[in-house]
């Protein structure tokens, strides 16, 4: 194409919408479209604030409370949009469809605007939601210039023979705009339906996580069936694909698949659920969350662990509070040969019950376990219910009121110490004795 016959083509473009902007008609469609809006605008004033104030009546779906905030935010385009169709249609069966082609156009914009402005409200990965929208957009501009036709048979003739099925890059778009769709949805409504497995209180914690968990699963497998079944995939011709991916994906993704079988076997023989106090590998705390491939642990100092589902399976891990809410603890001390070993059980029993987190149901129990080189050893034993709020304060606290007691009855606590006594030396030069140990002096509190 020359310079003259691009001029020319851009002067029949120019001729052709100039004649289009000055005709009556368009006047007549850009009145309706700017009342229609004005309209749309005075009615979402007086709806949206008492839909607003409805849906914020929303408790425990912060996902599906933003999704209706972003809508209820962009009600007049709502109305607008639904103002320009029931007028699109009226006019084209009353008038020739090019009398609202303008109007036609403004109905496909504000769609195209309504779809873009609420995804990016609703989706929070930014790159999803700016590539929807940039497809979004694309599809209009065809619409309105008239080129989807073409451009959708030129994406169908991109295909790829797969067996008995043509796979093309359109059908490739539709399934995964589908796809997206459909498991959008899903995600939403297994969100939804686990609250309120959550909220059953006849079902215990971990078959309400497992439902919960499952429902989720089967609700996503359903919607991507749905999804590429539509379009018209045949899911049969991808069964020696999807066997070969998974073979691979298996040999990859081992850690991956052996944490979310341990999860599963965690939730059916219910050895661990949120709430319990356990101990894995030095960690000590109570589990907040179980998860499809890690257990959520915090621990007393407010540190979150996701220990993987694998390590409660093969590890050894001790529930604090698996099938009984008492926790027995000890504590080790030892007193002078001078004291009473009758009175010390009694008073250490009797300190221990001072302490308010013991348990009072069950008396503390005091033995004596030997007889050392410079103590009389006992065990003192006691239970509490709360081993989520720690263990050594609780012994702290103990053993502080063992020293208040033993101080106030002036019962001794010995310590091991060394003494060392020098001697004069002999006539020839030599210490008759260097030194002398003694070892085990018994130190009473005053």
């Amino acid at each position: 194409m020359n310079l003259e016959s691009f001029v020319a083509e851009l002067q029949s473009w120019a001729t052709l919408a100039l004649s289009y902007l000055t005709a009556p008609w368009f006047a007549y469609q850009l009145a309706i479209i700017v009342v229609l809006f004005g309209l749309a605008k005075l009615l979402s004033l007086r709806v949206e604030p008492r839909l607003e104030a409805r849906a914020r009546e929303i408790r425990g779906h912060p996902g599906l409370l933003r999704v209706v905030v972003a809508l209820l935010r962009r009600i007049e385009w709502i109305f607008f949009s639904l103002f320009l169709f029931i007028a699109l249609t009226v006019m084209r069966s009353v008038t020739w469809p090019s009398r609202s082609h303008f109007i036609a156009i403004a109905l496909s914009l504000s769609l195209a605007w309504l779809f873009v402005s609420v995804l990016s409200r609703v989706i929070r990965n930014r790159l999803v939601a700016r590539t929807l929208s940039w497809l979004a957009w694309i599809y209009v501009a065809l619409v309105i210039l008239g080129f989807d036709d073409e451009a959708g048979t030129f994406l169908d003739s991109l295909a790829l023979p797969l067996g008995e099925m043509r796979l093309s890059l359109l059908l490739i778009l539709k399934a995964v705009l589908l796809l997206f769709a459909t498991v959008w949805v899903a995600v939403v409504l297994g969100r939804y339906f686990d609250e309120q497995v959550q909220k059953s209180d006849e079902l215990t914690p971990s078959i309400r996580v497992l439902i919960g968990k499952v429902a989720k699963f089967g609700l996503i497998l359903v919607a991507g069936t749905v999804a590429l079944s539509s379009v018209g995939i045949d899911l049969s011709a991808f069964t020696v694909f999807t066997g070969a991916v998974g073979l691979g994906l298996g040999f990859g993704l081992q850690k991956v698949i052996s944490n979310f079988i341990s999860g599963i076997i965690i939730l059916l023989d219910k050895s661990i659920k949120p709430g319990d106090t356990i101990s894995l590998e030095g960690t000590f705390g109570w589990i907040r969350e179980l998860r499809a491939r890690f257990v959520s642990v915090v621990t007393r100092d407010g540190r979150e662990y996701l220990i993987p589902n694998e390590d409660f399976i093969t590890h050894r891990v001790i529930n604090w509070s698996f099938s009984d809410e008492l926790v027995r603890l000890d504590v080790n001390f030892g007193v002078s040969y001078d004291a009473d070993p009758h009175e010390v059980s009694k008073l250490a029993i009797e300190a221990a019950m001072t302490v308010g987190r013991v348990e009072g149901s069950r008396r503390p129990v005091c033995w004596l376990t030997g007889f050392g080189d410079s103590s009389l050893d006992f065990v003192l034993r006691f239970w509490i219910r709360d081993p989520q709020q720690g263990l050594t304060n609780v012994r702290g606290k103990v053993l502080l009121a063992l020293w208040d007691t033993f101080k106030e009855n002036k019962v001794g606590i010995p310590y091991p110490h060394r003494e060392i006594i020098l001697k004069k030396e002999t006539g020839n030069g030599l210490p008759a004795e260097a030194f002398h140990e003694v070892r085990g002096k018994q130190k009473e509190i005053d």
